[in-house]
C-alpha cells in the first residue's frame, strides 16, 4: 500500500518554516494526509537549517531520531530537505544510509514526484541551483492570529562568515502585487500580525526593479483591510533609510519594532566581516531611529570572537550595549564556516574565550531588557492571544516578535486564540510581561 500520510519537522528560521508550510499545503493537494506525530507517519521530512555549527547538529541529531521511527514507528521513508541538504547533500547520502530522499532548496517543488519515485524503491539526490519557495498556497502553522510573509529570498551581501547565499541562492525578491494579494489572503483568514521576513528585508526589490521598494511595499500592506500590525524583521542597517522610517512613524498599523543585525561595532571588526556599517555609522542609526520613533522597540543580533576580536574590540562592543541600551539583543560565537573567506582567517579566537565573552554580554543585557519591560509597568499596550488557560491566556504585545522576545501573561476571562486585547501592564520580568485584561477583545 502506497504511503499517504506525511509529517515535517522544520527547524531553523521562520524563512525555512514559510517553506514548510508551503509543503504541507501541496502535498495536502495531492491527497496526501498530515500529522504533527511522528509515530503516526509514513512519511518524515526533516527541513533543515545550516546556518551554524549548533544548527547543523541539531539537523543531524533530529535526521537520526526520526530515523528510529523506521523501527518503532510507521515510517518508511526519511525525506531530509533544507539548507543542509542544500550544503552536504553528497556527505549526508555517503554517511546517513537512513535517508531515503535530499531535496535541496531550490528543488522542493519536485517533492511530490520525489515521494512517488520512493514509492518505486528509489534512493533520490534532488539538488540544484539553490532557492526556497515564495508563492504557491501554505498551511498555516504559527499560532492563531499571526503568519509570517516571505518578501524575498537569498542574499546579494558577501558577508565573510554566512554561508546563506550559497544555500539560498541571490537576492530574488517577489512582485508587490502577488505579496499584498498574499498578504490580504491571510487576513481574510482571520491573521491579524503579518511579520515580514527575508534574508534582508530591506534590499526588497533591488533585484526586481532596480530599486528599493520596501517603503513602497510598506504603504501598499498598510492598506490591506483589516490588518491590525505590520512587524518588520531583518533589517539591514545600511539600508535603513529617512523614507522607511517615515512610512513606519505615518502608517498606524507598522509596529514600531525593528529588528537590526548589527553584529559588531569594532571598525576594524566590521570590515572584516565584510559589513558595510562602520561605529559612527551605527551611533547615527540609532539616534536618527530614537527621533524619528521614540517608542521604538530596538532588536539586534551581536557575534562575538570573531576571528581577530581584542578583548578591546569586545569592550567597545560592551560599551555600546550599555549606551544603547536596546530592549532585546541576541548574540552568538562565531562558528566557522567551511567554504567562507572567513573559515581561513587568522587570529581565530579560543572557544572558551568566545564562550566567556558570549555570558558577559548576555549577563549585561539581561538588565538592560528588564529595565527597558519595567518603562512599559502601569502602560495598556494591545496583545494579541496565542494560548489561553480559562482565566488567562499567553500573548505578545507590538515590542515581542514571534518566538525570539519575551511574551505577555494576562488575567482574564472567556479569551481565545487570535482575539487582540487591552491589557494594562501590572509586573515585568527579564523577558516577560504580566498584566490584566482592560477591555473586550476584538
Amino acid at each position: 500500500m502506497e504511503p499517504k500520510t506525511v509529517g515535517i519537522i522544520s527547524l531553523g528560521c521562520a524563512k525555512n518554516l514559510v517553506d514548510s508550510e508551503h509543503m504541507l499545503a501541496f502535498l495536502l493537494q495531492e491527497g496526501y494526509t498530515l500529522t504533527a506525530n511522528p509515530k503516526l507517519a509514513d512519511i518524515l521530512i526533516v527541513n533543515t537549517c545550516a546556518f551554524i555549527s549548533a544548527a547543523q547538529q541539531e539537523a543531524i541529531d533530529t535526521i537520526l531520531e526520526m530515523a528510529e521511527y523506521k523501527i518503532k514507528g510507521r515510517c518508511q521513508h526519511l525525506v531530509v530537505t533544507g539548507c543542509l541538504a542544500q550544503r552536504y547533500a553528497k556527505e549526508i547520502a555517503q554517511e546517513m544510509p537512513e535517508i531515503d530522499a535530499i531535496v535541496g532548496t531550490g528543488t522542493l517543488t519536485q517533492l511530490p514526484e520525489i515521494l512517488q519515485k520512493l514509492t518505486q524503491g528509489q534512493r533520490v539526490v534532488c539538488v540544484d541551483q539553490p532557492g526556497g519557495l515564495l508563492e504557491g498556497v501554505r498551511l498555516l502553522t504559527t499560532p492563531p492570529g499571526s503568519a509570517y510573509l516571505k518578501i524575498a529570498e537569498g542574499c546579494h551581501h558577501h558577508c565573510t562568515y554566512c554561508i546563506i547565499p550559497k544555500l539560498r541562492g541571490p537576492l530574488t525578491s517577489r512582485p508587490e502585487e502577488n505579496i499584498v494579494l498574499e498578504a490580504q489572503h491571510l487576513v481574510n483568514q482571520g491573521v491579524k500580525e503579518l511579520t515580514l521576513i527575508a534574508q534582508d528585508t530591506t534590499s526588497y526589490g533591488l533585484d526586481l526593479y532596480g530599486e528599493y521598494r520596501l517603503p513602497s511595499l510598506l504603504r501598499k500592506l498598510a492598506s490591506v483591510n483589516n490588518l491590525h500590525w505590520l512587524r518588520l524583521l531583518y533589517l539591514y542597517p545600511e539600508y535603513i533609510t529617512d523614507d522607511l522610517l517615515t512610512v513606519m512613524a505615518q502608517e498606524p498599523t507598522i509596529c514600531h519594532y525593528l529588528d537590526i543585525p548589527i553584529q559588531h561595532v569594532s571598525d576594524h571588526i566590521l570590515k572584516s566581516m565584510g559589513r558595510m556599517s562602520r561605529h559612527e555609522s551605527l551611533l547615527r542609526l540609532m539616534d536618527k531611529v530614537r527621533s524619528v520613533l521614540p517608542d521604538a522597540t530596538i532588536r539586534t543580533t551581536f557575534i562575538v570572537g570573531f576571528p581577530g576580536e581584542t578583548e578591546a574590540d569586545f569592550q567597545k562592543l560592551l560599551d555600546f550595549v550599555r549606551k544603547q541600551q536596546f530592549d532585546w539583543v541576541g548574540a552568538f560565537v562565531y562558528s566557522p564556516q567551511e567554504n567562507t573567506p572567513a573559515y581561513g582567517f587568522a587570529n581565530q579566537v579560543p572557544d572558551k574565550i568566545k564562550q566567556e565573552r558570549l555570558q558577559q554580554l548576555l549577563q549585561e543585557q539581561q538588565s538592560i531588557t528588564k529595565l527597558r519591560n519595567e518603562a512599559w509597568v502601569g502602560k495598556t499596550l494591545s496583545v494579541l492571544i496565542e494560548k489561553t488557560t480559562p482565566q488567562s491566556a499567553i500573548g505578545r504585545c507590538f515590542r515581542q516578535a514571534p518566538e525570539v522576545d519575551g511574551v505577555t501573561y494576562i488575567k482574564g476571562a472567556y479569551l481565545e486564540p487570535g482575539q487582540i486585547v487591552k491589557a494594562t501592564i501590572e509586573q515585568a520580568g527579564i523577558y516577560d510581561l504580566k498584566g490584566r485584561v482592560v477591555s473586550e477583545p476584538t
